[in-house]
């Protein structure tokens, strides 16, 4: 595809943020290149080659990505079947469903859960196993016990009931680009006046870094709005629901933060929570440039049942 116009590139990033929500929000159903399409006001000739400008991947590439990675977070995180799973992200049989999985991870469902016993199980019930592989168990108590220290030692969690928040955003494809993602929200926000020292900043997650590719993790970097605004361009708008979160308030380097959120949800399984079907969400609490340290005061959030 040739070099697009600034303005032409704005505009269609705008119509794929929209084709993001709906195949976010339609897993299950039709998402032929024809619907999907639609969804953008695009021919299906035109959307394809958009899309993969965009993206990277054609749309069946990254909506077969997305079911996967999201049915094996189900696996990780839920007592559900796999024939359940099927159902659920739209595939006609358990046997199409596992056919796709080995494809993807190289291992079928069931071998992709058993090669991750830390996935929403306590450390108790493992310990009460036949521990044939003792190297391997004591490496994973080792790694497990560093993460609850981590938590204890750097972390304030807490369970909230948190309101319901409207944000604008502007949409990253793999963290390389949030730093761009979050100047082009700066310069749409500070003309107008939407800049102030109570702001606060988010980074909403829509992948999971265990089972993404890196350069393929879709955030959104989100401001928090106190008042209704137009927007434009690349800029959207969207809602995290009220609800029950997990809230771990850190003071942490940048190259902390991955160790952070593994611990959290470690400690989110030790105490028996199960994530919610919503994305976690980072807020900030200052500009990590200004702290002496370069320390970043954040809050992770966790959505929960």
């Amino acid at each position: 595809m040739k070099i697009l116009g600034k303005e032409i590139e704005t505009d269609y990033k705008n119509r794929i943020n929209r084709v993001f929500e709906y195949i976010d929000e339609n897993l299950d159903s039709d998402l032929s290149l024809k619907t999907v399409s639609e969804i953008a006001f695009f021919s299906p000739f035109h959307f394809h080659r958009v899309f993969k400008f965009v993206t990277g991947e054609t749309l069946n590439e990254y909506v077969t990505r997305r079911k996967i990675e999201k049915s094996s977070l189900d696996l990780l995180h839920k007592n559900i079947t796999t024939t359940e799973i099927a159902h659920k992200f739209g595939f006609s049989d358990n046997s199409s469903f596992s056919r796709t999985f080995k494809k993807y991870f190289g291992v079928s469902p069931t071998e992709f859960k058993k090669q991750n016993p830390n996935r929403h199980s306590k450390i108790r019930q493992l310990e009460s196993k036949n521990r044939q592989d003792y190297p391997e168990y004591e490496k994973y108590i080792y790694v497990i016990d560093n993460l609850k220290n981590w938590i204890k030692m750097n972390a304030n969690v807490e369970i909230k009931e948190m309101p319901k928040m409207e944000l604008a955003y502007v949409s990253s494809i793999g963290p390389q680009n949030l730093e761009t993602a979050y100047g082009k929200l700066m310069q749409w926000t500070t003309p107008k006046g939407l800049m102030n020292e109570q702001t606060k900043m988010v980074t909403i997650y829509h992948d999971s870094f265990k089972v993404t590719q890196s350069c393929k993790v879709r955030m959104s970097a989100s401001v928090l709005l106190n008042k209704s605004v137009d927007t434009e361009g690349e800029i959207g708008l969207t809602t995290i629901e009220a609800g029950k979160f997990i809230v771990g308030s850190f003071e942490i380097g940048l190259n902390e933060f991955e160790k952070s959120w593994t611990g959290l949800f470690v400690w989110m399984n030790e105490n028996g929570y199960k994530k919610a079907d919503r994305e976690p969400f980072e807020i900030y609490h200052n500009n990590f440039n200004e702290h002496p340290q370069r320390k970043a005061i954040v809050d992770f959030c966790i959505p929960i049942e």
